[in-house]
């Protein structure tokens, strides 16, 4: 304990024990008379007593109050970090991804019709569109083209494409029309359908080419309404025989088809005209030509949707 006046004691004396090390018998002599200290000596007293001085008494001290707590000042919150970025609905918040919700593809509508003054612009429209043609005429070009020179986000769905995803087990029409062959063609159209369907419940356009024959419309065009909706605007690409025959022969794989059977596909597709679709003759249109033409077709179908 620290005492106002006067030096430290010493240790406290042990019985059976001598002065505590360290401690000469001369720091048990009292100094000057101090206030509070231990009175002085009689005149011609010298030396120590024998025995141990005991201390002398001391004054109560007064028991020192404890410092009052520190008072802080409030610490504004810190501003979030990029690991304090707003979660989209239903996150827990513990991710950055994997949990973005998507809104599920439902029956694509009508596209919206633009009011009488302003012209449709469907490079600026989100758009599900089939293009129909037969073997050779272009179609995949034209819609991988097309896709990729929109304004707007588009994707390209090739049904011949999701019908070859089947290796083992693929049924090949080439080998005959079957019910093998039909359920494959029927369950790629569906999963095109579904996909088209989710692009565009998500913002994408998308464009769909498949082969379809008028005098089957219950297999192509009516299932292709039923998986995809009521807003899917069909374009027929219908180039002359001698063109479709120019571009099958340089096809290669199941792809490929005979002469006579490209003859007999061109001669069904016929069927279009008169059936109230738009039809795009790119005999002699290139790819780009024909994607120009392919926006204005889609312009007038926008403003007036084709009924099938």
């Amino acid at each position: 304990m620290q005492h106002a006046v006067g030096s430290p004691l010493p240790p406290p004396h042990q019985p059976g024990h001598g002065p505590a090390a360290g401690w000469s018998s001369a720091a048990h002599l009292p100094g000057p008379h101090q206030p509070g200290g231990a009175p002085p000596p009689p005149p011609g007293f010298v030396g120590a007593p024998s025995g141990p001085v005991p201390p002398a008494p001391q004054p109560p001290v007064p028991p020192v109050p404890p410092p009052p707590a520190p008072q802080h000042a409030p610490v504004p919150p810190a501003p979030p970090g990029p690991s304090h970025a707003s979660h989209p609905p239903g996150s827990s918040g513990t991710e950055v991804t994997g949990h973005l919700p998507l809104p599920p593809g439902g029956p694509v509508p009508m596209p919206s019709v633009p009011p009488a003054a302003t012209a449709p612009d469907p490079g600026a429209t989100t758009l599900a569109v089939l293009l129909i043609g037969p073997a050779g005429a272009g179609k995949t070009s034209v819609a991988k083209f097309w896709a990729d020179h929109r304004r707007v986000p588009t994707a390209h769905i090739s049904l011949d494409d999701v019908r070859e995803w089947v290796r083992s087990g693929f049924a090949d029409p080439q080998s005959g029309w079957n019910d093998h062959s039909e359920a494959q063609y029927r369950l790629a159209r569906r999963t095109c359908g579904f996909a088209a369907r989710n692009f565009l419940a998500n913002g994408i356009s998308c464009i769909l080419d498949d082969a379809i024959f008028p005098d089957r419309p219950a297999v192509g065009l009516g299932g292709w309404k039923r998986h995809v909706g009521p807003g899917l605007l069909p374009v027929v690409l219908l180039p002359g025989l001698e063109v479709v025959l120019e571009r099958n022969a340089k096809r290669s794989g199941n792809r490929r088809l005979t002469d006579e059977e490209v003859a007999r596909i061109h001669g069904r597709m016929a069927g279009w005209y008169g059936s109230g679709l738009p039809i795009i003759d790119n005999t002699a249109l290139d790819v780009p030509s024909t994607a120009r033409v392919l926006d204005e077709v889609l312009a007038r179908a926008i403003a007036s949707p084709p009924k099938w």
